[in-house]
């Protein structure tokens, strides 16, 4: 198991991106530092044991109002690093 500690972009409100990931690319042990903290445990909640692939493609692009991002994009984009290297 590969822990990954990812910092999004100052534009969200999450500090801290924390997953684990299996040798087969599944992801456990989601955790956020800061952010919305019921919408982010939901998100944690609903991905647990989700390929990464598969969760990036399906966070990727998701916008929090008028930012260029949101926590979930933020988490897209540290998935598909941590499966790319």
């Amino acid at each position: 198991m590969r822990h990954v500690e990812f910092k999004p972009s100052n534009m969200v409100c999450s500090r801290l991106i924390e997953f684990d990931l299996d040798e087969n690319n599944l992801i456990h042990n989601v955790k956020f530092t800061g952010g919305c903290p019921g919408n982010l445990k939901a998100i944690s909640k609903l991905i647990e044991g989700k390929k990464a692939e598969d969760v990036a493609e399906i966070l990727k692009g998701n916008l929090c109002g008028q930012r260029s991002t949101s926590c979930a994009d933020q988490l897209s984009i540290a998935l598909l690093k941590a499966i790319n290297s």
